[in-house]
């Protein structure tokens, strides 16, 4: 579930994901109506769904016992964005939810963040991936990320290159 503005916005790691992960559905909107499509899906699924986003209910990824036939559903905005997306959409609280008990901080970098806990879409669905099959090879889509982030960095102006945390990279 993407929210509008992020579909454009050339920071975009749900472009990677699809990318990477070709059976990636991104379904964009913020309110009920824009989700209609994927609310009936959801619904007339066998497979256990699970909404990745933390709360008072969610249970660690980790802890979760799904087998690779679970549908995903990852909210793809800032925190604020994500949050009125979830509160627009009350009909996501029929299902589990997971959240990442995550020991590294998020390697992207080239986007600014309040929480310490926050990461990129990409990163949220491959650690949910590496939690619920562990033995799903996940390094190719790190490796796709890393280069895009890389890139962006490289290409800013040494001063403002400094702002971002991007002494992770060697240049």
């Amino acid at each position: 579930m993407q929210h509008p503005s992020e579909v454009g916005h050339a920071k975009n790691t749900v472009r990677l994901l699809k990318l990477a992960l070709p059976q990636t559905q991104i379904y964009v909107g913020e309110t009920a109506a824009d989700f209609a499509e994927l609310q009936g899906y959801l619904a007339a699924q066998t497979r256990p769904v699970l909404i990745v986003y933390p709360n008072e209910h969610s249970k660690a990824a980790s802890e979760v016992e799904a087998d690779n036939k679970a549908i995903i559903v990852l909210i793809d905005g800032t925190w604020r964005k994500a949050y009125r997306m979830l509160q627009l959409n009350p009909w996501l609280l029929n299902y589990p939810s997971l959240h990442l008990e995550c020991e590294d901080e998020s390697q992207y970098v080239i986007r600014k963040a309040k929480r310490s806990d926050s990461l990129s879409t990409l990163e949220a669905a491959v650690y949910t991936l590496e939690n619920l099959e562990p033995d799903a090879d996940v390094a190719p889509i790190f490796a796709v990320f890393h280069a895009m982030v890389h890139h962006k960095l490289s290409a800013m102006p040494t001063a403002v290159r400094q702002r971002y945390n991007s002494d992770k990279f060697t240049w």
